[in-house]
C-alpha cells in the first residue's frame, strides 16, 4: 500500500530549525518528484521546495531561499525539509507530495502530484 507518512514538526522559537520527514512506503522514491507544500490557516496551500528529475530543476518559495533545503536519502526512502531560520509567517501544515512525472508547468502546483501525505503542524511562535 502506497503511503507517505510526515514527523518532525512542532513549535519551536523564532529563528529556529526543524526537520521535517516524509517516509515512503509501498513504492521507490527515487522513481518520482518530490515536493513540500504548506498551508497557513486561512490561505490557500503552496508550494514551498521542490525537485524534478527531469529535467532536472529545483524550485524554492522565494521568502524560503537559502532558509529551506530539500532533499532525499535513497536507503531510507524518505524525503526531508530542513528548516533554518523559521519565521513565525512559516507556520502552517507541511505536506510532502510526489509525482511519477511532473511537468515544468505543473512544477510545485497541486496538481502537479499524485500522492500526498496527511500534513504535519509547524508553529513557529515565542
Amino acid at each position: 500500500q502506497l503511503q507517505l507518512v510526515e514527523s518532525g514538526g512542532g513549535l519551536v522559537q523564532p529563528g529556529g530549525s526543524l526537520t521535517l520527514s516524509c517516509a515512503a512506503s509501498g513504492l521507490i522514491l527515487d522513481h518520482y518528484d518530490i515536493a513540500w507544500f504548506r498551508q497557513a490557516p486561512g490561505k490557500e496551500r503552496e508550494g514551498v521546495s521542490c525537485v524534478m528529475r527531469r529535467p532536472s530543476k529545483t524550485y524554492a518559495l522565494d521568502s524560503v531561499k537559502g532558509r529551506f533545503t530539500i532533499f532525499r536519502d535513497s536507503a531510507k526512502n524518505t524525503m526531508y525539509l530542513q528548516m533554518d531560520s523559521l519565521k513565525p509567517e512559516d507556520t502552517g501544515v507541511y505536506f510532502c507530495a510526489i509525482s511519477f512525472a511532473s511537468t515544468e508547468a505543473a512544477m510545485c502546483q497541486i496538481r502537479g502530484y499524485d500522492y500526498w501525505g496527511r500534513g504535519i503542524q509547524v508553529t513557529v511562535s515565542s
